[in-house]
């Protein structure tokens, strides 16, 4: 669907990308994930034509390719209903008439607005304009959509209503680019990612190929008087959740070396159990955890 080949950006003379190279499958939601000022939006910028000022070329397959970019910031007039927003944009994309006004019905449903078609964007909470923001990027049934930081700041129930929406996306065929430091999202919603760290690709691949090279295996333990010096001959130790994450080379082994001893110690054993590999653990083993002002 897209190839990104050697793209570097400056701002002055700092470097906000360097020598970036990517390949993006049709069909997929890609994720890009990295910490503040990484060069995620950056980049999102450059593949969506917003910057045009940088070296290296960007491919589409295809001549077919209809790009919706949903902005991190929202892009919406609070003064006007949420109809009038979704008809502005698919204005801009062509649409008039008829095939304008079913197209906007057909999005108000989808983003969920039915109801609150006719009603001022400033009285919607941030959910609803957050869902409103990308109903105006698929207005024209765009084939690859780009979203930057589609669900900050917003409430569960509208998280998981965009999450569906873009399963719906992918069941359509659509390509999906989501820059996100969110990592349960991207575990979620994503099949591949890149992880992006002072402007440079640090890694990229498929997402259960990336938890398999970089989660460290680890249990978790919690019991009565349960105390961490018992087991850390088996492990590294951290203490969680009124327990421990004890991490191993050889989970199993260990977990049987820990109920032996608290079979031996008489001691009461309340939780004991694989843990599940994170893409939090690969942020952290890829890009530090130094904090990023």
């Amino acid at each position: 669907m897209l190839r990104i080949n050697d793209i570097s950006k400056y701002y002055g003379k700092i470097p906000a990308l360097s020598n970036i190279s990517l390949q993006i499958r049709k069909g997929i939601c890609y994720g890009l994930v990295g910490p503040n000022g990484a060069g995620k939006s950056t980049l999102i910028k450059i593949i969506s034509s917003i910057i045009r000022d940088y070296t290296g070329n960007i491919q589409f397959s295809g001549n077919d390719v209809r790009l919706g970019y949903v902005p991190q910031d929202i892009a919406l007039e609070e003064t006007v209903t949420a109809r009038d927003n979704l008809q502005f944009f698919g204005k801009i994309h062509g649409l008039s008439g008829k095939v304008l006004k079913d197209r906007s019905t057909e999005v108000l449903t989808a983003i969920g607005l039915e109801a609150r078609e006719k009603d001022k964007v400033l009285t919607f909470s941030g959910g609803m304009k957050r869902r409103l923001n990308i109903g105006c990027a698929i207005m024209h049934n765009p084939n690859l959509i780009i979203m930057d930081e589609p669900t900050v700041g917003i409430d569960p129930q509208s998280r998981q209503y965009i999450f569906q929406m873009i399963e719906r996306f992918k069941e359509k065929g659509c390509t999906i680019i989501y820059a996100s430091h969110y990592m349960e999202e991207i575990e979620q919603l994503c099949d591949e990612a890149a992880f992006i760290d002072k402007g440079k690709i640090v890694e990229n691949d498929k997402l259960d190929h990336l938890l398999e090279k970089y989660a460290t295996p680890s249990i978790f333990v919690k019991g009565k008087d349960f105390l961490p010096q018992s087991i850390e001959t088996y492990g590294s130790i951290q203490a969680k959740s009124g327990g421990y994450i004890l991490t191993t080379s050889n989970p199993l082994t260990a977990m049987g070396a820990v109920l032996n001893w608290c079979k031996e110690e008489g001691r009461e054993l309340e939780r004991l159990e694989l843990v599940k590999p994170r893409l939090e653990d690969v942020f952290f083993s890829l890009t530090g955890k130094q904090l990023r002002d």
